[in-house]
């Protein structure tokens, strides 16, 4: 009898434990299932995949109006890259259609429709092409071809630019995807796919490799992860080939090849990257490691592509090491395996915990000081450069961000011309209060009204006589037809001009007035 009933209630354990397995596998199952049942049904069936698919065909056709806004956004980023100006770049950026062929691509492979990949493909080698074409034109034809550092920025690219590129592609796609198109623009600066082409274009006009390679490198690398991620997020999304024309074998194959093609460089990138983000953690880890916990690295460069690597760093330290240089870099040749040239500044700052943190920021400060400061003095070099005027002439208030001039008469220069040249200078500075203070020529001759006020030109004279007026600080004449001339003065008054209407027969026109005396 014992002997019976042991199996039988070893039979009832081990039933008793599959009966508590079960459930949890059937609700680990239906989790699973209904999430992937919201995905289809709420999220991948709400997708209209023909009117997306649509859509970016017709970003990827190679039109008269994609050639010429990639053209002008060459033509703006090589400007803004070699002015050195942030402003300038990001509005090439703004610009450049370039996103759109590049999305095409990842559509294309993601469907499997190998004329549109070609097409794709053909836009964004046509547009590549003449960007690279009409920066080096342009580089070679400036008498400015230093590298700034805009240029420099980007020939080189690193793990950060690569996630850049990752999480603007997983944006941009989405939007393309969901009908949110708006956010395309953020995306467009993000990603930066034309300052690098700009930057590719630099180092052909000057025959450096390193810039030409680095950039290229860095455009490629751009360009890859985001065809490559549109392509996973519209296969995630349920794109199939199915929506695609029906594929030959060697449409298939040709597909296939342009996705191992595209990840080739992308792996050799990545490899690049991870190479030298590994190599940053060394450097960091070997110099920091020679010093006591007290000790604090305030700056640390490294150029990767010269030969020995070089490495420039800055240390905030208690305790100054005559021999750290020398063992540092020996150190960093062994574990690199590659020769290291080490230059190692050391700053002896107090011994307290806290004194190194102290003596970083005061560093920091006094770097941003002398930026501001370099910055200040070029703003003024230029200021007396389009004013005819030496530079001790220009006033700086560099704490409320003011500069002021009083321009020279230009020959053959009028009113617009001097208020051009400041809007100029504006431009670069939108911080700063620019104002260039012209001669008192010449007023536009006439001012046009019609039956609705001052037409198109007649603005244009107003606004010209506006800026005169506040930076001269003389009062406005109006003469002509009193009702044209009454309300012009309207107009200039309201602006915080001093006007004198005397109404006559005629057009009208201004002319300078006297200072009025009390």
């Amino acid at each position: 009898m014992s002997e019976t009933s042991t199996p039988s209630a070893s039979t009832s354990s081990e039933e008793r434990e599959t009966t508590e397995v079960k459930p949890q596998a059937s609700t680990f199952g239906s989790v699973v299932f209904s999430w992937r049942r919201w995905w289809l049904r709420d999220v991948v069936g709400t997708v209209n995949q023909a009117e997306v698919i649509e859509k970016r065909r017709e970003d990827c056709l190679l039109s008269e109006r994609y050639l010429f806004m990639t053209a002008m956004s060459a033509g703006i980023a090589v400007l803004g890259l070699l002015l050195s100006s942030p402003a300038v770049v990001i509005g090439a950026m703004l610009l450049s259609p370039l996103m759109g062929p590049i999305m095409g691509l990842g559509f294309a492979l993601a469907i499997g429709d190998y004329q549109w990949l070609k097409q794709s493909a053909r836009s964004l080698a046509w547009g590549s092409a003449m960007g690279i074409g009409l920066t080096a034109a342009l580089v070679y034809m400036s008498p400015i071809q230093t590298i700034t550092q805009e240029i420099a920025a980007r020939t080189q690219p690193n793990l950060f630019d690569l996630f850049v590129a990752l999480f603007s592609a997983l944006a941009g796609a989405y939007a393309m995807i969901r009908g949110r198109e708006g956010t395309i623009v953020g995306v467009a600066i993000a990603t930066a796919l034309m300052p690098p082409l700009a930057v590719v274009g630099f180092g052909l006009a000057t025959w450096n490799w390193t810039v030409f390679s680095g950039a290229l490198l860095l455009y490629i690398t751009n360009l890859i992860t985001i065809a490559l991620t549109a392509w996973g997020m519209a296969r995630l999304y349920g794109f199939k080939t199915t929506l695609s024309a029906r594929n030959t074998i060697f449409q298939n194959v040709a597909v296939a090849s342009v996705f191992i093609g595209l990840a080739i460089p992308l792996a050799f990138s990545l490899q690049q990257i991870a190479w030298q983000t590994n190599a940053q953690r060394i450097v960091r880890a070997e110099i920091q490691e020679k010093f006591d916990n007290r000790s604090l690295i305030d700056a640390l460069d490294i150029e990767f592509g010269t030969e020995p690597l070089t490495v420039n760093a800055t240390m905030l330290t208690p305790t100054l090491l005559a021999e750290a240089e020398g063992e540092i870099e020996r150190a960093l040749s062994s574990r690199l395996d590659r020769p290291v040239e080490l230059s190692l500044i050391q700053y002896q700052v107090g011994t307290s915990a806290s004194a190194a943190e102290q003596a970083q920021l005061s560093a920091a400060r006094a770097s941003e000081e002398a930026a501001a400061s370099a910055r200040a003095e070029d703003l003024a070099q230029r200021l007396a450069l389009v004013a005819g005027v030496p530079e001790s002439d220009v006033l700086i208030d560099r704490s409320r961000r003011r500069a002021l001039v009083r321009a020279e008469r230009l020959e053959d220069a009028n009113l617009a011309v001097y208020r051009a040249l400041e809007e100029r200078i504006a431009s670069t500075e939108p911080e700063w209060t620019i104002e260039l203070l012209p001669p008192a020529g010449a007023l536009p001759a006439e001012i046009p009204f019609d039956e609705n006020g001052p037409t198109l030109e007649g603005t244009r004279a107003l606004g010209i006589i506006e800026w005169a007026a506040n930076r001269i600080e003389l009062p406005i004449v109006l003469t002509g037809d009193a009702d044209s001339a009454t309300a012009a003065a309207e107009i200039l008054s309201s602006r915080g001009v001093d006007v004198d209407v005397r109404p006559t027969s005629g057009p009208l026109q201004a002319r300078w007035g006297q200072l009025r005396t009390e």
